[in-house]
């Protein structure tokens, strides 16, 4: 039986179910507002809230087999020690499943990305986000939240990273390898992306700041702009068609918006994902 503690709907055994859900609460990097490792439990609790129903895809999310795992125990400083540590766990757990995870800032994605590679030849990763997150470095780390991009270019390759609702970054970010074809300011290209990847394997990685800052104002690095809920799930249902071997939602600050409607929008987020893509 579901207790609450888990996200709404995954009630089924790890070797029964078919999608995993499972928290990366990590926040180590974080470089303007921390907390994010608070979203995984916040955006459970808020999932309690939501109606298992998707008016979009006429579809329950209680129809699908849904585990979840909890969350992984991580440290909160030392950023490599944690990303090997992630590794470990998604390891042996994206080889039997495909799984949603709950960030979480968004260096998360790098580990988890890493394991994907060595699972699938020709990977693509599509990024939800307002930021590019291309730096070589940020404050003289590698391995941050505002380089994570980079970092998982030089695994998947600049031609396989597909960046969508980017509205900030450096002069530098933007003129790197393929950006003037694979970043896009709002979601217009993603049917065009959708083509792009055909039939390759493909992670999608959202970070919650790409919707304007009115819709979700909890998080890390709020950026004035944005998309609207409504077009994020319809760009969602335009990637139904692939081969999504994975997802993950990030940089929920939950306690910077005290309503409690960022969590909210986050569970959403996941449950309509978790509906149109696995």
């Amino acid at each position: 039986m579901d207790d609450g503690s888990n996200f709404i709907c995954a009630d089924k055994d790890f070797r029964r179910s078919k999608v995993c859900i499972a928290g990366i609460p990590y926040d180590g990097t974080s470089s303007n507002r921390p907390g994010a490792r608070f979203a995984p439990r916040a955006i459970r609790e808020a999932s309690h809230g939501i109606e298992s129903y998707s008016i979009y895809k006429k579809k329950d999310l209680g129809d699908k087999s849904i585990s979840d795992m909890g969350d992984i125990p991580l440290p909160l400083g030392d950023a490599k020690f944690a990303m090997e540590i992630i590794k470990s766990f998604v390891s042996p757990v994206l080889r039997k499943k495909k799984c949603f995870f709950l960030g979480g800032e968004h260096l998360i994605t790098l580990p988890i990305v890493d394991v994907l590679s060595t699972m699938y030849d020709n990977l693509f990763v599509v990024q939800f986000d307002a930021h590019a997150d291309l730096r070589d470095s940020w404050m003289g780390q590698k391995l941050s939240h505002a380089s994570v991009m980079r970092r998982i270019a030089e695994i998947v390759g600049f031609e396989h990273l597909l960046q969508l609702g980017i509205r900030s970054g450096t002069e530098e970010e933007f003129r790197l390898p393929y950006r003037d074809k694979l970043l896009c300011e709002d979601f217009s290209r993603a049917g065009e992306f959708v083509k792009i990847i055909g039939k390759n394997p493909v992670y999608l990685s959202i970070d919650l700041d790409v919707l304007d800052t009115s819709i979700a104002p909890g998080v890390g690095t709020p950026e004035p702009g944005g998309r609207s809920f409504t077009e994020l799930i319809e760009t969602l249902i335009k990637f139904s068609s692939l081969n999504v071997v994975g997802c993950d939602l990030v940089e929920l600050s939950p306690h910077y918006d005290p309503s409690g409607n960022s969590s909210t929008v986050a569970a959403s987020i996941v449950k309509e994902a978790i509906i149109s893509l696995f």
